[in-house]
């Protein structure tokens, strides 16, 4: 029987310190990171995803960062056969491959190699629901998915539409719940010596961590980021600008949200 090959995974909310850790962990133990993260893939978007810059990644390779364009769609079958591909050149070098991000779904994918169907993804229903979710708002989407599959929508927040989105799509496309969907997943072992850590922080001190990068993010540029991207014809329905930040700020841009407070934004 084949020994397994140690595989490190990392994950958490956003600002909780998973960079940080993944760079001790990657120094000391030869490691080489790939990014489960499902918004840095794309080039021209580094401001609102808080991509690591070359100068933070301190000599450490990373993977599965400015792979692709915003206008490319990018879906977790994708990334299951990028970062499968990803661990095996690192560790034919003889180095430890460390998965870091926050989308769940797609570290899944890897660790427990969930299959995939033909049916598990249908382009049509995905524009159909992005369309939908541009003319009506996330709400009436969230009562859709609370009522088709109510275990998933309570482990979602109804105002993380991306998440909310992948998880009707995925039953309208396969006619299966995810949250059974990912049940069974975690009920998968998985092909490889495996250290799975989860890092948390006391809610109120986290909270202040994402105020600090959301006003850090917009003295950066974030709207010009964005400004530049509708310039380029990236359209809202992309799945790039259904990240969180980004199609908010479409919404800014199209005169649809306002500032109640009037607090200047950058750009204005």
């Amino acid at each position: 029987m084949c020994e397994k090959q140690t595989l490190v995974a990392l994950t958490g909310p956003t600002a909780v310190g998973k960079t940080a850790l993944s760079l001790a962990l990657a120094k000391a133990l030869g490691g080489e990171i790939i990014s489960a993260d499902s918004m840095q893939v794309y080039r021209h978007m580094d401001i609102g995803t808080a991509k690591i810059t070359a100068a933070e990644m301190q000599g450490v390779p990373h993977h599965l960062i400015d792979i692709l364009e915003p206008e490319e769609n990018f879906d977790a079958m994708r990334f299951q056969k990028l970062a499968k591909q990803a661990i095996e050149e690192i560790q034919s070098r003889g180095k430890v491959p460390i998965l870091v991000g926050g989308t769940g779904f797609y570290l899944q994918t890897v660790l427990y190699e969930v299959p995939f169907s033909e049916k598990s993804r249908d382009e049509t229903v995905h524009a159909a629901l992005t369309e939908r979710r541009a003319r009506e708002g996330i709400a009436p989407l969230y009562a859709e998915l609370s009522a088709v599959d109510p275990d998933a929508a309570a482990q979602i927040h109804p105002n993380n539409e991306k998440r909310v989105l992948r998880a009707l799509e995925y039953f309208l496309s396969s006619g299966e719940r995810i949250s059974r969907h990912n049940a069974e997943a975690r009920e998968r072992q998985s092909r490889y010596a495996l250290s799975y850590f989860v890092l948390s922080m006391e809610r109120q001190s986290l909270y202040r961590r994402i105020d600090a990068r959301v006003e850090s993010m917009f003295r950066a540029g974030l709207v010009e980021e964005v400004r530049s991207l509708a310039a380029r014809g990236v359209p809202r329905t992309a799945t790039s600008m259904q990240g969180i930040g980004y199609h908010e700020l479409f919404d800014y841009l199209d005169g649809k949200a306002v500032d109640t407070k009037r607090t200047p934004i950058s750009g204005e």
